[in-house]
């Protein structure tokens, strides 16, 4: 990827920095996790069994833990070692739950943890293109990243994305260990939240996610295990959560009171500070007709948001 910047109305190219240590890519990423990633920095270095991973992190959106490698060379497994880390998420549960404990303060319980959201996440300079069609199945748990760092104190860091595929790496791969693994480990789809008679639901939100995601070129779905997030970054902007004859719209970080409702159609949900440490108001849509109205509430939660 070329890099310019701009100096009396010519562009000047920007050299890419050579990352000399995987170390560098560690302290730069773990400093700032919660910028590049969303998730908070639970521990480094951790061994456990055989295995020593780099990073632990939490997830707070989907209440999940994340191991995070980083790597400067481009000679290594991605699958095996995905599969690996993600075993080890499966059978050891208790060893994170302390390991949390014991970096946080806080008690977290079993039941408290989404383990079928558990992920890993490599970050490296570069991925070939072998690695990347490694993970092109649908029920890979695995994210990649590539960060480069320029002369000019510029850093990207960007997820590589592989092309879509409906193709489980279970037809593929016939071994006791990544069978144990996909049996716990979920990588959901927003088809997987509909049930086949739900089609009154699926069409509004056909129809209502297109209109959101035109809001702004950098909304993109994120589905999870009960709704898909609409994501600016690393931060949900509103959730939609269906169910079989409606969607329930979840407005974020705003009360009913700081909104233009003239039909007084929003309700807060209760406790939602306490579970999920920020305000949140419900919106049912509950026909096409419904849209106009979530749309016109949708856009005060987006302004709020890019405003903040």
């Amino acid at each position: 990827m070329a890099l310019f910047k701009i100096e009396k109305n010519k562009l000047i190219s920007v050299s890419e920095k050579k990352i000399n240590l995987e170390k560098d890519i560690q302290k730069l990423t773990e400093e700032n996790l919660e910028v590049i990633l969303g998730y908070k920095f639970i521990a480094s270095e951790l061994r456990v069994d055989n295995f020593r991973f780099d990073t632990l992190a939490w997830n707070p959106e989907t209440k999940s833990f994340i191991i995070i490698e980083y790597k400067k060379d481009r000679n290594f497994s991605i699958v095996d070692q995905g599969f690996s880390y993600l075993s080890l998420l499966v059978n050891k549960k208790e060893f994170f739950l302390i390991e949390y404990f014991e970096h946080t303060k806080q008690n977290l319980r079993r039941e408290d943890v989404d383990w079928s959201q558990s992920r890993i996440v490599f970050v490296s300079p570069l991925f070939t293109q072998h690695q990347i069609n490694s993970v092109n199945f649908k029920n890979m748990a695995f994210d990649l990243y590539e960060i480069k760092i320029f002369e000019n104190n510029t850093i990207l860091f960007d997820q590589v994305k592989p092309a879509e595929s409906s193709e489980s790496i279970d037809l593929i791969i016939k071994d006791s260990k990544f069978e144990s693994v996909s049996r716990e480990i979920k990588n959901y789809s927003i088809d997987g939240l509909f049930k086949e008679n739900w089609k009154e639901s699926r069409e509004i939100f056909d129809v209502l996610s297109d209109r959101i995601v035109a809001l702004d070129p950098n909304i993109r779905l994120s589905p999870t295990g009960g709704y898909v997030g609409c994501k600016i970054e690393n931060s949900n902007v509103v959730d939609l959560h269906p169910h079989k004859s409606f969607i329930e719209l979840a407005l974020l970080r705003v009360k009913p009171e700081d909104l233009n409702d003239p039909e007084k159609r929003v309700a807060y949900q209760e406790l939602s500070m306490e579970h999920w440490n920020k305000h949140v108001s419900i919106f049912k849509v509950k026909n096409i007709e419904d849209i106009d109205y979530a749309m016109m509430l949708i856009k005060q939660v987006y302004k709020k948001f890019i405003e903040k």
